[in-house]
């Protein structure tokens, strides 16, 4: 199972984190900035997969990837595959690249709701959902054109909303 998805800068400031255990928020901030303690110490040379048990807890294991300015990360239990998690992280990659054309990290900031939805089309409740980017791409444009609609939709029916009174 996925225990967390992180996405944080260089300088460690989480732009996305998503946590499937229940944690206090006080922990999730102490989780991230642990987790960007033990990334921001790694040379660059080096295996990019982690066993994690002092955050996580036991056979917990971090895998990430270093994109420009932004760390992707991570943090499964001993059920999950490290490749499979590392090939993960780029389908996720991926389709923020196609959503965003070139993603970046202000891409992250200012559209957040859509990268919890791009996530969620992966990722639910700490289980792969999807790992071919077109077919999240797709579910992420579908669910953008219900959200259109519905804003769309007016309550007052056009019969009444032109109606003036008094005539």
């Amino acid at each position: 199972m996925i225990k967390a998805v992180m996405m944080m800068n260089t300088q460690g400031k989480p732009r996305l984190a998503k946590f499937y255990d229940f944690l206090a928020v006080e922990k999730q901030q102490e989780l991230i900035r642990g987790v960007f303690s033990v990334l921001s110490s790694r040379p660059e040379n080096v295996s990019n997969f982690l066993e994690i048990d002092s955050l996580f807890g036991p056979d917990s294991r971090l895998v990430y990837k270093h994109y420009a300015t932004l760390y992707f990360v991570l943090v499964f239990d001993g059920s999950e595959n490290e490749l499979a998690m590392l090939d993960l992280i780029q389908v996720l990659v991926e389709t923020l690249d196609k959503c965003f054309s070139n993603v970046c990290e202000l891409d992250i900031v200012f559209n957040y709701s859509k990268m919890h939805t791009v996530l969620d089309e992966i990722v639910f409740g700490g289980q792969v959902l999807e790992t071919r980017s077109d077919e999240v791409i797709k579910a992420v444009q579908d669910i953008s054109k219900l959200e259109a609609a519905s804003n769309s939709i007016s309550l007052v029916p056009k019969s009444v909303s032109g109606w003036r009174g008094g005539r």
